[in-house]
């Protein structure tokens, strides 16, 4: 296997472990996770119709919950989106988005050049967010207590 295709089945483990855990605290991870799971094992897999119909189907509800979600923040924010609840499940809705177009894009052409460089800088956002909201406590302190005991 090419080191393009094996950074690419790796990108997909990766954002499989990420909507896994994200599908604890919230449901809409666990169709991304299944799917992205399927493809680390089985690239060709996004060629499937079946594969292709959830992704798709998926995508739309994430599209219109960012496009709902991004109207109530700009009505209502009073600060940093991220310090908003809408806003990190927009940032979440976007990731979904972003990572199954990506997929469904692998299917006619393997990801190689801007795409694969797209996928690993969208495979590693969610773990280097994760790291710097832990090391900021500021960002944390703001935030409501359900929140504080998941990380």
């Amino acid at each position: 296997m090419a080191m393009a295709g094996r950074l690419w089945r790796g990108c997909n483990l990766l954002m499989a472990a990420f909507f896994g855990l994200a599908a604890a605290v919230q449901v809409v991870y666990l169709v991304p996770a299944a799917l992205t799971l399927l493809v680390s094992i089985n690239p060709s897999i996004t060629g499937n119709g079946v594969w292709r119909s959830l992704c798709d189907l998926h995508s739309a509800g994430c599209i219109v919950g960012t496009v709902a979600l991004a109207c109530s923040l700009f009505a209502y924010a009073q600060g940093n989106i991220l310090h908003e609840e809408e806003g990190r499940e927009l940032f979440g809705l976007v990731i979904i988005a972003v990572w199954m177009r990506l997929c469904r894009c692998s299917a006619k052409n393997p990801l190689a050049g801007f795409r694969l460089t797209a996928a690993v800088v969208v495979a590693l956002f969610p773990f280097v967010s994760w790291l710097y909201i832990y090391v900021n406590k500021e960002m944390r302190e703001s935030w409501p207590t359900h929140c504080k005991t998941v990380i």
